[in-house]
């Protein structure tokens, strides 16, 4: 059976991603000063102005302007056309002293150190088979693209183009097998002066066919190009940008279920951002392993409690092991607390504005991405053991 599966990715500057990444930066900045730092921070970016909001508790003071100004200057704007509002104030005292000490420490009366989840909320990890990186083909190539599309406006391989834009790739699957791309979107602002048919070919050329280099277009791929026409005006000045507005971009491209919470400005007491990162590990590990050709994995936390309240396997009958018996096995295999995730993978290191573009999966600079011979043979141990 025939199907079309698409996905869409964003460049640094679109307007929404550059929310992500100040709000990233300036968890960064936080997390270089004071490891233990906790930040919620939102961002939202129009023309002419910056605006930060939210909590920050840390030892030491960030300077958030001068953050502000640098990551505008990296996504491609000029910091001095935009005015920096900063509206931010510590973390509610209820909810540190629920994450400080967790539900089964205050019920015990322990002395034992563990961090409660910050905040309630499932989060899903997803892995596919069908690509070296296990992500979905259609979002792999439209970050390829963006990331290309980037990389040529920063070192002037195609001049005349801004820092705003965008891709989509649609791919045609048989039988569940990418065989072809039906359709790609490639939408870049650019200079006033900038001849367009000039600018289609540059971007055949000099993006599009290195970002299908391992999976190429043929004579009857849709190819659009800048479609509405002139893009002069983008943006924050075009188009308002919040946080977290782009969350299939960062996560499996609208291909996975998501359970609604965003990444970017977060340190990792909140599960919903490493407790997705440690669903995205499971998942990946469960594929590496040959238990299955494609995985989701749900983890149901509750607000200041340590141990998730559910765990969920999903193969979507790909597997050779029983869903049920999956999600057992990862429960004994893996911690699932809060403060074993971030030692895990290392989440109070300032990496995070490397993750706010071309998603937070696939990229094996990060911990997360990194399948671990030990996990899969812990996993596969128990399930022997089961049987």
């Amino acid at each position: 059976m025939k199907n079309h599966l698409t996905s869409e990715s964003v460049c640094q500057g679109h307007p929404d991603k550059l929310c992500d990444y100040i709000a990233d930066s300036i968890l960064d900045a936080c997390l270089s000063s004071d490891a233990y730092s906790r930040v919620a921070c939102e961002v939202m970016a129009t023309k002419g102005r910056i605006i930060v909001a939210g909590e920050i508790t840390s030892r030491t003071k960030v300077n958030i302007r001068e953050t502000v100004r640098t990551a505008l200057s990296e996504s491609g704007y000029n910091p001095k056309e935009f005015t920096i509002s900063v509206f931010l104030h510590n973390q509610s005292s209820d909810i540190a002293g629920g994450v400080d000490t967790a539900l089964e420490i205050r019920e015990a009366e322990g002395k034992v150190d563990e961090l409660g989840a910050g905040d309630q909320g499932t989060v899903y990890g997803y892995a596919t088979d069908e690509t070296p990186t296990c992500i979905p083909l259609p979002l792999e190539l439209s970050h390829r693209i963006c990331s290309i599309l980037d990389k040529c406006r920063k070192n002037g391989t195609i001049m005349g183009i801004r820092s705003d834009g965008k891709a989509q790739v649609s791919v045609e699957y048989d039988d569940g097998i990418p065989v072809r791309v039906a359709a790609v979107i490639v939408s870049v602002q650019h200079e006033r002066d900038k001849n367009l048919d000039t600018l289609k070919g540059e971007l055949i050329e000099k993006v599009l066919e290195p970002a299908f280099s391992h999976f190429p277009l043929d004579a009857h791929t849709r190819i659009l190009i800048n479609p509405s026409g002139r893009f002069v005006e983008g943006g924050p000045a075009a188009d308002t940008g919040l946080t977290g507005r782009k969350i299939m971009v960062d996560t499996y491209g609208g291909l996975a279920l998501h359970g609604g919470g965003a990444f970017s400005g977060k340190d990792a007491t909140k599960v919903d951002r490493s407790g997705a990162y440690m669903a995205r590990m499971i998942a990946k590990t469960i594929v590496a392993a040959g238990l299955a050709k494609r995985c989701g994995v749900a983890i149901s936390y509750a607000i200041g409690k340590a141990e998730p309240v559910a765990v969920h396997v999903h193969t979507f009958a790909t597997g050779n092991i029983d869903d049920e018996q999956l999600a057992d096995a990862v429960r004994t295999v893996f911690s699932l607390k809060p403060k074993d995730i971030i030692e895990e993978l290392g989440l109070r290191s300032p990496i995070y504005n490397l993750t706010s573009c071309y998603g937070h999966f696939g990229n094996s600079l990060f911990a997360w991405e990194q399948v671990s011979e030990r996990y899969i043979e812990a996993l596969k141990g128990e399930l022997d053991h089961d049987h």
